[in-house]
């Protein structure tokens, strides 16, 4: 799923950087380029910094346990091929 359209970051982008080390709002604006545009998306990026909704989901979604790297695709990241694609909706369906 794209976070900030201005400049094509997908959540993927943001768990990733978070993962390597990013820890706030500035961290993923100069990683990233995040919330530097229109700012609509500074409120979504920061739920998935540490103590925000979605950062909890995202560890154990993949199984991390809240270690290691977070490596899961979004359907719509570019390198990700059209059967995964189909499969990650699949599974998204499921958990819904």
């Amino acid at each position: 799923m794209f976070i900030c359209i201005c400049n094509a970051i997908t959540e993927g982008h943001v768990r990733s950087a978070i993962a390597e080390g990013a820890s706030s709002l500035p961290d993923l604006q100069a990683q990233l380029g995040v919330a530097t545009c229109c700012g609509c998306c500074a409120e979504t990026v920061a739920e998935y910094l540490p103590g925000g909704r979605y950062a909890d989901h995202a560890t154990s979604e993949y199984g991390l346990g809240g270690g290691g790297v977070l490596a899961g695709a979004a359907a719509n990241d570019a390198h990700v091929s059209t059967v995964e694609r189909v499969e990650l909706v699949e599974v998204v369906a499921r958990r819904a």
